[in-house]
Order: C-alpha cells, then sequence, then structure tokens
C-alpha cells in the first residue's frame, strides 16, 4: 500500500537543499534518485525492500513516504525513522561547530556558504565498509564503477513507475559470491578478499554497527575494525565518520581532504601530514565535520 508518511523534524540549523546538492554530486551514484525537491532510496525494513521518499518543503521538517513496499508496522516505522536520522545526522547538535568555525579564519567562510549542510551519512554498515574498500587507492569516479557493478550483478531491485530501484547487496547475499566472481566485475584480490570477509563476519554476526556502538570509544570500535585484514586507518575513519557518526574521526590520508585543504590555502603544493594535524588540531572534536564541509568545496 503506496501512500503511507510521516514527518520528522529536524534540528536547527538545517537545510535540505545543500543535503540534495550534496547527494546528487556524482552521476554515477546507483543507491538513490535525486530529483529538484525530494530523494527516492530502496531499503531494507523488516526483511522486505522498501522505496522511501524524502522530502523537505520548509526545512522545519523531513517528509517521509513509503512508495513501494508499505504500509509499514510500528517496528518498521521506528527502523524507517532511524535510518533517515541516521543518514541526514539529525541527532547532532552543529552549534559547537559553527561557534568553533567562526572564530576561524580558513573555515568560517566555508563554514557560512554550507550553513545547515548535514554529515550525510551511510547508516548500513556492510554498505559503509564497501564503499570504503572500493574507494581505496583508486580515482572516485572508478569507485562508482565499481558499486555500480556490484549492486547491479548481486543486489535487490524494484521496478516503480517504470525506474529501477536498487539496493546495495547484504553480507548474505555477498556470501554466495566468489573472489573470482569479483575479480571479474574488476575488483582486486585484495579488495575482493577484504569485501568477502566482512561479509562472512557480518552474516556470521561476529560484526555489527549495533555491536561496534556498544563499545566503550570510538577508538575500540577502530580497533575492531582494523583487525580485519585489508581495513586500515583511512577505511576505519571514514567508517567511523559517515556510519558510526564520530564527529571526531579524522581520515587524514585522504586524497581529497589534502586537494580541498591546498585549495583553500592557496597552497603550491599539497599540504604534509604535520601541517594537516597542526591545523586540525583547531578543530578538535570535530575533525568530520570539518573534512565533509572541505570536501564540499571541492564541487
Amino acid at each position: 500500500m503506496p501512500g503511507f508518511s510521516f514527518n520528522l523534524p529536524v534540528p536547527v540549523p538545517f537545510c535540505f537543499r545543500l543535503c540534495l546538492d550534496y547527494l546528487s554530486g556524482s552521476n554515477s551514484e546507483c543507491l538513490y534518485e535525486v530529483h529538484e525537491d525530494h530523494i527516492r532510496r530502496l531499503v531494507s525494513l523488516g526483511g522486505r525492500d522498501v522505496l522511501l521518499e524524502v522530502s523537505s518543503k520548509d526545512d522545519l521538517e523531513l517528509a517521509v513516504r513509503v512508495l513501494y513496499g508499505g504500509p509499514l508496522n510500528e517496528d518498521e516505522q521506528l527502523e524507517a525513522a532511524a535510518y533517515v536520522t541516521t543518514w541526514f545526522d539529525l541527532n547532532r547538535d552543529l552549534a559547537p561547530f559553527y561557534r568553533l568555525a567562526s572564530g576561524d579564519e580558513r573555515l568560517a567562510g566555508v563554514v557560512q556558504k554550507l550553513n545547515g549542510l548535514r554529515l550525510m551519512g551511510i547508516p548500513d554498515l556492510f554498505e559503509a565498509l564497501c564503499w570504503a574498500i572500493l574507494g581505496q587507492q583508486v580515482n572516485l569516479a572508478f569507485a562508482y564503477t565499481l558499486k555500480e557493478r556490484l549492486t547491479s550483478a548481486y543486489g535487490d531491485s524494484v521496478q516503480w513507475q517504470g525506474t529501477a530501484y536498487r539496493r546495495f547487496p547484504s553480507p548474505e547475499q555477498m556470501l554466495a559470491v566468489s573472489a573470482d566472481e569479483l575479480g571479474a566485475l574488476k575488483l582486486s584480490r585484495m579488495k575482493s578478499a577484504t569485501i568477502l570477509e566482512v561479509a562472512r563476519l557480518m552474516a556470521a554476526g561476529e560484526l555489527s554497527r549495533e555491536g561496534l556502538l556498544a563499545m566503550d570509544s570510538f577508538d575500540a570500535m577502530e580497533e575492531r575494525l582494523v583487525s580485519i585484514r585489508g581495513i586500515g586507518p583511512w577505511t576505519a575513519h571514514y567508517v567511523r565518520m559517515r556510519c558510526l557518526g564520530d564527529p571526531a574521526a579524522f581520515p587524514i590520508g585522504d586524497v581529497g581532504l589534502h586537494n580541498a585543504v591546498k585549495n583553500l590555502l592557496s597552497l603550491e603544493e599539497k599540504p604534509s601530514l604535520g601541517m594537516l594535524r597542526e591545523m586540525f588540531n583547531s578543530w578538535q572534536g570535530w575533525e568530520a565535520y570539518a573534512t565533509f564541509y572541505l570536501w564540499r568545496t571541492l564541487y
């Protein structure tokens, strides 16, 4: 039954247009459809595929509508609300970050221009880990190509009003895939092995977002992630930032961050790691948001 909907209040400041602008940054994105005033995404709720549409008329609340797979029972509605809340980082009070940035000449202009932009999350841990793994040591365009190949080959899809909406494969779906099959999609041996190991751990219940969040610190979460062969500090910090909600995550080795700082400070060369550490020391506790906003200046 389509048409089921509910509303979620949003914090101040919030700018839905800026969030959509970020989400529409690549024409190669395969996991959601961005339109002028709404976004549609296929998610798994209660063990079934549900197509959600999210919009906002006034930046005071998000309207969430079920286009396919409804109606939702009470538990599924809570699950949908939690998904959208994580996706748009709605539980974050940005006032401390904005106060910090407004007094810093390097960030003040960036934050003023992007006021209300939320750090857009990836609520599904398997998707977040795979996206970070796919992005290791390749350009962003090729990472999107690899994600599209994985999604098309192994993920679920539904047709709604003539458009195919896809969902990233689940760990269980990936367990049926061999390393040779992933290699045929042009994944490296290491990336294939890491994705399959993460799928095994998650399908077995040995790794989960809930389990990580139950740990006593983000550093403990990172330690668990980097214990998996093929996951290093950059990947772990990216997941801390995009999936686990750590505002202090700092992917210091990120090439995009290096380019953004180079442009921001009009440097002739990319900044050194020492320079980045000193620079971000001024933004302690908000490194993830500073990184996200700096990324946004690249396009």
